[in-house]
C-alpha cells in the first residue's frame, strides 16, 4: 500500500478496533526498541488512510506497566504516521467533570515509575522541551469532533498518569485533587513525551468512566464499571476520530514538527553507527 496514513490512533480500554474502518492490510513492524502491542490495522475511514493500534494488544493482554510505548510511537512514525490521537480511559478528579463525558487535557503530570520515558541514552543525550505537551491544533480538532457527535467535552486541564496496574487508594485521590490535578489514567505518560521526541502530533481523548475514589457518596471504581461507561461512549469516541481524519491532511504549523531542533546535545560527530542505526529515523535530519 502506497498511501501514508492521515492519522495513526492508539486505542485504549474498550476501543480495541474501528469500527467504520475499511481494512487494507494488517502490518507487523519490528522496531529497535522492541515489540509494539501487535499490528497495526491499516485501511479508509471516510475515504482516507487511517492507521490503528491497539495499545494493549488485540485481546488487552498488556498492563499500562507492560506497554512497549517506545515500540508504538516508533512504529507508528515508521509507517509514515504525523499525527496521533490517543484513546484513554481515566478518572475525574473534578466534580464538574462527570462520568461519561469526555476531555481533552492540555497539560500533563507523569506520576509513573520504571517506564521507559525517552528515546534517548545510551550515548545520546536530548533534552525535550515540553512545557504543552498536547498538540494545540490536534486538541481542537478533537474537542470540536466530539462536539459535532453530540457528547460533552471539557477542554483543558492537567492530566496524572499513574503506574497502575492498581487504582487509587482514598488518600491518594485526595492529594491529587489537593494538587489541582483534574483527571487520571494511567496509560499518557510516557506516551505523549514519546511522540513529541518522534516530533509526532499528539492529543489525548479522555473517556470520563468514575470519580476515581474521592467522591464517596459513589461506589469504587471497577473494571466491570469503566468498561460500561466506555461502551457507552464508543459511539461519541469512533465520530470524534472521524471529525478528526475530516480535517486530514493538512500542512503541519505547529511545533511538534520540530520538537527537537533545539534538544539534541551530544555532538554528532561523536554519535557511532550502532545510535544513528537505532535513532535515525528520529535524528537523522540534524546529524549532517
Amino acid at each position: 500500500m502506497d498511501d501514508v496514513p492521515v492519522l495513526g490512533v492508539l486505542g485504549g480500554t474498550g476501543l480495541y478496533a474501528m469500527p467504520g474502518l475499511e481494512e487494507i492490510e494488517r502490518r507487523a513492524v519490528d522496531t529497535p526498541f522492541g515489540t509494539p502491542s501487535g499490528p497495526i490495522v491499516i485501511g479508509r475511514l471516510g475515504g482516507k488512510i487511517v492507521a490503528f493500534l491497539a495499545r494493549h494488544g488485540e485481546a488487552h493482554r498488556l498492563t499500562p506497566s507492560e506497554v512497549n510505548y517506545r515500540a508504538n510511537i516508533y512504529a507508528l512514525k515508521f509507517i509514515g504516521v504525523e499525527r496521533v490521537l490517543a484513546i484513554s480511559a481515566c478518572g475525574s478528579l473534578r466534580e464538574d467533570i462527570a462520568p461519561g463525558e469526555m476531555a481533552v487535557p492540555d497539560q500533563l503530570y507523569d506520576g509513573t515509575r520504571g517506564r521507559s520515558r525517552s528515546f534517548f541514552g545510551d550515548g545520546v543525550v536530548a533534552h525535550l522541551s515540553a512545557p504543552d505537551p498536547f498538540c494545540p491544533d490536534m486538541r481542537a480538532w478533537t474537542a470540536a469532533g466530539v462536539e459535532s457527535a453530540g457528547g460533552r467535552v471539557h477542554r483543558g486541564g492537567t492530566y496524572l498518569t499513574i503506574e497502575g496496574p492498581r487504582f487509587s487508594t482514598r488518600g491518594e485521590s485526595r492529594l491529587y485533587r489537593a494538587w489541582n490535578l483534574d483527571l487520571i489514567g494511567m496509560t499518557t505518560s510516557p506516551e505523549a513525551f514519546l511522540a513529541r521526541e518522534a516530533e509526532l502530533c499528539y492529543a489525548v481523548l479522555a473517556h470520563v468512566t468514575d470519580y476515581d475514589v474521592w467522591r464517596v457518596a459513589e461506589e469504587a471504581v471497577t473494571v466491570d464499571a469503566v468498561v460500561a461507561q466506555l461502551e457507552a461512549n464508543a459511539r461519541v469516541a469512533q465520530a470524534a476520530i472521524g471529525g478528526v481524519v475530516e480535517k486530514l491532511p493538512a500542512p503541519r504549523t505547529c511545533e511538534c514538527k520540530d520538537a527537537l531542533r533545539h534538544a539534541l546535545i551530544t555532538s554528532p560527530g561523536s554519535i557511532g553507527p550502532e545510535a544513528r542505526k537505532r535513532l535515525g529515523l528520529i535524528v537523522a535530519r540534524y546529524l549532517d
